[in-house]
């Protein structure tokens, strides 16, 4: 499977996605990995894309608001549309809300404070069968609370759109989601860094692997079944 890897000006988790996808995932899931410059004219063919996280133009007006009017983006959308496997990290996350590719907004965090630790999250036992009850993952952002008006939330319940939830709220998000995916269900984005929490060999957890290997099967099967 071909992975394309977007870069912004300033995505600073672009090579954690470039060197950790294939040495994780390489062997079980066929992975090369593509760069994808913002300012490309065509988007290149890929069998998924990653958003990854960062500060893309330096966070002016809003997190992810400049790198959402990307000219490419438009073209991802259509990507998403066709049933695509898009994930987008951080702010990648702040890029699909901000391009209305997923619902709701992320906002500064409760407390005001640049947030960078491990933190647990509960897997939507729907999507993630296997995992365990909690998946211990960082996280690094200043807005990363998630918010959604009343109507929204209910959506994002009643259609099974909620991935992951903290075991302990961080930043005040709604419902303490942490993650969400589009009602089709090829499009993630959350907040947590699954990247950096995906091999014992860089350290810390290997909890992100239950994240990424769900969301590479999943871009697997479209593969098998186009």
């Amino acid at each position: 499977m071909r992975i394309g890897v977007f870069q912004f000006p300033a995505s600073n988790n672009f090579d954690d996605w470039m060197l950790g996808l294939p040495r994780d995932y390489g062997q079980q899931f066929s992975v090369t990995v593509q760069k994808i410059w913002h300012q490309e004219a065509e988007l290149p063919l890929c069998d998924a894309y990653i958003l990854p996280g960062g500060f893309s133009y330096g966070d002016y007006l809003r997190a992810g608001a400049i790198a959402s009017r990307s000219p490419l983006l438009l073209k991802l959308k259509v990507a998403a549309d066709a049933g695509v496997p898009i994930l987008g990290v951080c702010n990648g996350f702040q890029v699909l809300t901000e391009s209305k590719m997923l619902p709701g907004a992320l906002l500064p965090n409760a407390d005001g404070e640049f947030l960078c630790f491990y933190t647990e999250l509960i897997p939507d036992k729907s999507r993630f069968l296997l995992a365990p009850k909690t998946l211990s993952v960082p996280i690094a952002h200043g807005m990363g609370r998630y918010f959604c008006d009343q109507a929204v939330l209910e959506n994002l319940k009643n259609n099974q759109q909620i991935l992951l939830r903290y075991k302990q709220n961080p930043n005040g998000s709604t419902e303490d989601i942490a993650g969400i995916a589009n009602k089709q269900g090829n499009v993630w984005g959350m907040m947590p860094h699954p990247e950096r929490a995906s091999a014992r060999s860089i350290g810390g957890s290997s909890d992100g692997q239950w994240v990424l290997k769900e969301f590479l099967s999943m871009a697997k099967q479209r593969v098998i079944n186009p």
